[in-house]
């Protein structure tokens, strides 16, 4: 069964269950190099994995990209 959730504005689908983790992983992002806003709150790269998503969450991921 899956969920549907929105992230950067767009409709999104992951299996129930999911953590934020697996989704990133899923959506092929490297979650070293992204940040994520879950339902209005930064969240610290430590509790991705134990924080699992529900219907109509709401993420903003944005990739850190360095430079000089």
């Amino acid at each position: 069964m899956m969920i549907e959730l929105r992230i950067n504005g767009e409709l999104k689908t992951c299996a129930i269950g999911s953590s934020l983790h697996d989704l990133l992983t899923q959506l092929g992002m490297n979650p070293q190099l992204v940040a994520v806003e879950y339902n209005g709150e930064i969240l610290a790269r430590s509790r991705w994995t134990e924080t699992i998503l529900q219907a109509e969450d709401c993420l903003e991921v944005v990739t850190i990209v360095g430079g000089g």
